[in-house]
């Protein structure tokens, strides 16, 4: 079994924040909605890895909205500098960021964010 696809929620017409946050910030690639799908609103990306996609990431509306406090996906970078290097784009964006927990996980450095709509992701490198 293959993980297809995570899905975080976000309120309605949050859209662009999404794209700041997963495409501009992560470096995620968006990919369009199939037809029956798109008139509900939220935006869906690709992870890749060396360039073959492995799984993908659905920002979709929930109403009510309450943004997830401790569930969140786990995205893990190829090293420590692509984890840096997502984390200042990040910060450079305006998203809340934490090293809080860096070394918490034995074999990992990683940091937790907020996306734009308040949603905990936590994004990882092999130490």
């Amino acid at each position: 079994m293959l993980l297809h696809h995570v899905q975080v929620s976000m309120p309605r017409g949050g859209e662009d924040l999404a794209r700041r946050f997963y495409r501009d910030g992560l470096g995620l690639v968006e990919i369009d909605k199939p037809p029956p799908l798109d008139q509900r609103g939220g935006c869906w990306f690709q992870v890749l890895d060396a360039g073959v996609e492995v799984a993908q990431l659905h920002v979709g509306v929930e109403e009510p909205f309450v943004p997830a406090a401790r569930a969140h996906p786990g995205l893990l970078v190829e090293s420590v500098t692509d984890l840096e290097a997502a984390a200042r784009r990040i910060v450079d964006l305006g998203f809340e960021l934490s090293w809080e927990e860096r070394d918490t996980l034995s074999g990992f450095v990683r940091f937790h964010a907020r996306d734009g709509a308040g949603n905990r992701v936590e994004v990882l490198a092999r130490a």
